[in-house]
């Protein structure tokens, strides 16, 4: 029985970053105050909206501390509230600008919990619709994205500019 494969190779770049990397990615992208360039979409007081730059769905969002803290547990509750906040914020936006059918909402703490950046807490809010192909890929570790991430950031960037 022959095998067969799709390839990924835009995965790379996810696994040598995530390997490589000493820096963490929560922190460097809010301090280079280049928002259209890393994908944050919006700033609050402590936390901030950022696309996936490895999305699950399109307008996979994240929302992230300013601070650097590896567990909820160190979160303090104004800046937890301001997570909240801005993901029940983020929801809006994405119902407004994508219409989906439902959301997954989610902090993993620690690797085994599946934390990709273990050492900098962040919420995910990943829109869904009857028929995606869900959190694990249906085949070969590929996932179809009809829509690029810079349209992405267009779209959601407007949408958060649209609710102020």
């Amino acid at each position: 029985m022959a095998k067969h494969r799709i390839w990924a190779p835009w995965r790379l770049r996810y696994v040598k970053d995530a390997r490589d990397s000493t820096e963490c990615i929560f922190c460097t992208k809010p301090a280079q105050g280049d928002d259209p360039a890393t994908l944050i979409v919006h700033r609050g007081r402590h936390c901030y909206v950022i696309l996936n730059l490895f999305p699950y769905t399109n307008g996979h969002l994240m929302v992230a501390p300013f601070e650097h803290l590896g567990r909820v547990q160190e979160i303090e509750p104004e800046v937890m509230a301001e997570m909240t906040g801005l993901a029940q914020r983020a929801m809006t936006v994405l119902e407004r600008v994508y219409e989906p059918e439902g959301f997954n909402i989610g902090i993993n703490q620690g690797r085994v919990a599946g934390a990709g950046v273990e050492g900098h807490i962040h919420l995910h809010v990943v829109p869904r619709w009857a028929g995606d192909n869900n959190y694990m890929p249906v085949v070969a570790d590929t996932r179809v994205m009809p829509q690029s991430l810079e349209e992405s950031y267009d779209a959601l960037q407007e949408g958060f500019n649209d609710d102020e």
